[in-house]
This record gives structure tokens, sequence and C-alpha cells, in this order.
């Protein structure tokens, strides 16, 4: 990365430590949660390592005082910096009563929460890419000027849900943000047995959008395409679709083993460009990220997820009658 690369967008220093610390509390998250499943205390973790830059690049460059997001599964580094706490992800974790997705009703991951205009999905892939131009719609028709993020994994891109909120949102030109968070791999299904197309971002012109394909492992590169995107969504210039490319550092999820398709060299190989790492060596480069500076980061980090965890671990369950909350009207 060239030197003082953030300055050129208009990133102050503050701004991208703020950036690495989210990224490496998102890591930090994921690797508790990785801990916790194995030892039987929580039943699934759908992990988001490798996608961070890609996730807080995107989130950095929106108004988390007005824009909607309707993340996806994966999407820990965009819901932490848009508001949503460790010790609430915890309480999702663990499925507890208290937690705000859901009340210890849904998977992890499935993240909602009203506050912070983080729009619930479902266990549907790309369910919300509709609901999203729906948003943007209602939106324009108040002539507001908040735009609508949605993210994805490039598996989903080949869901109908998908083409039909994409071709609502070019014909009616809305403020929306499409993110293609592509890793190569729907589960287990390789990139080249799902597009027939090079790149994700090709689809783009169909649906009469501009579209971008950017190296994911950079938030930098990301926070810059997406921050214009925004930019023409609220000059009523319509939609992007912005796919960038990540790895996905873990298997697919605590069920999957992915030694089935996948080569330990290839994993080997993508950690080489682990954002956390190429990151930190940017910052440490330019002389913000000093050890110090690190090793304070990491010891707030170990502390607030002790603390989280402990609190989530020994929160109350749901009373069995609220199984019918919600369900029916009362």
């Amino acid at each position: 990365m060239p030197k003082n690369r953030h300055q050129s967008l208009g990133l102050t220093d503050q701004d991208v430590l703020n950036m690495y610390e989210t990224m490496l509390l998102a890591r930090k998250v994921d690797e508790r949660m990785w801990l916790l499943n194995r030892a039987g205390k929580i039943p699934f973790v759908i992990s988001c390592q490798g996608h961070e830059g890609a996730q807080v690049g995107a989130a950095f460059a929106l108004d988390k005082t007005k824009d909607y997001i309707l993340p996806y599964y994966r999407d820990v580094g965009v819901v932490l910096h848009f508001g949503m706490t460790v010790k609430e992800l915890m309480l999702s974790a663990f499925a507890k009563a208290e937690d705000p997705n859901s009340g210890g009703r849904q998977m992890p991951g499935h993240f909602g929460q009203k506050k912070n205009r983080i729009v619930t999905g479902s266990s549907p892939v790309t369910t919300q890419v509709p609901h999203a131009a729906g948003i943007a719609l209602a939106g324009k028709i108040d002539k507001k000027d908040f735009v609508t993020f949605v993210s994805f994994g490039e598996g989903s891109s080949n869901q109908g849900d998908f083409h039909e909120g994409a071709n609502f949102a070019g014909v009616h030109k809305l403020p929306v943000i499409l993110m293609c968070e592509n890793n190569q791999y729907a589960i287990s299904v390789p990139i080249q047995k799902q597009l027939a197309c090079e790149k994700v971002s090709d689809r783009a012109a169909g649906y009469g959008m501009h579209g971008v394909t950017v190296d994911g492992n950079d938030p930098l590169e990301v926070y810059k395409v997406v921050k214009e995107a925004r930019e023409r969504a609220v000059r009523g210039e319509g939609p992007t679709l912005v796919e960038t490319l990540v790895h996905r550092l873990t298997p697919h999820s605590s069920d999957d083993d992915d030694r089935s398709y996948r080569t330990k060299e290839e994993i080997e190989e993508a950690k080489k460009k682990d954002p956390i790492y190429t990151f930190a060596s940017y910052l440490k480069e330019i002389g913000l990220l000093t050890e110090e500076l690190e090793q304070n980061m990491q010891t707030k980090i170990a502390s607030i997820i002790d603390e989280a965890t402990d609190y989530a671990e020994n929160a109350p369950y749901a009373a069995p009658e609220h199984a019918l909350k919600h369900v029916y009207g009362n």
C-alpha cells in the first residue's frame, strides 16, 4: 500500500486505527466463538474470518446515523461498526432471552436491531436484497437522503431474490449498495461451477447499474468504492453492485469440514492475504500502529470479550411460554 493512502481518501489517522481495531475485534469475537462451540457451549458458528477488511471498509463508508444495513450472516464487522455490542453478539450465540436479534430464537448471524437500523435477515439466503430495494424505494418516495446497504456471498448472487431485487433497484434507480463478499465457495461449490461470467460485477450491466470488483482484503479500497457508490446513490444516480474478492479462512461453518473440497496449500496461500495482517502492516509502515498501541488494543479487546462471554453464559434463557410470543396476535 502506498504511504498515507488513507489521507487521500479523506480518512484521518484515527479513522484507520478505528478501522483496524474494529476488524481485530470482529476476528477475536469469531475466534472466541469457535472455542465456545468446540467446548460444547454454543451450538453454531458461521465465521467472518478473512472477510473483516471488506466488511469494515464498507461500513466506515456509510452514514451509521441514517443508513439502513441488511447484512448477511458473516457480517460481524459491519454490525459492530453500526453499534451492535460484543455482549449482544454473545447473547445471540448463547441463545439467551436478552439477545436483541431474536430473543434467542434464531441461529447466530441473523442480525437485527431496530435502534441501529440493522434489518433482520432470514435463513434462506439473499431474501434481504428485495427488502433493501423496498426500504430504498420508501426513502426515495419520502425524499430522504439515506441509502440501504445489503451484503451477500457470491453463491447468493445466483438466487432469484438477488436478480429480482437488483432488477427492481436498477429500474427505479434506487439508492441501494449491493455488496457481494466473494470468497469463491458457496459452501463447497467453487466459483467456476457457480458463474459462467468472469465476475459477479459483470451482472451489473444487465440491471443498468454501475458494477465494480475490488480486493476485499484491502479495507481502504473497499471504503473508496463504497463511498463513491453512496455518493452516486444520494445524487439519484441509482444502485451499485460492488464485488469484494475475499478468502474464507475457515470452513463454511462449525458444521462443515472443508478438507473434502479445499487443499491445505490453498488455505495457507489465502492466509498470506489475511486483511488483519496486511492492514496492520500498512499501519506499521506509516508509523501509526506501534507495538505498544497494538498491545493495548489486544488487552482491551480480550477484556471486552471475556466480560461479554461471562455475562452471556450466565444470562437467563427465555421462558418456555415465550415460544408463542410474536407468533399469534395477542
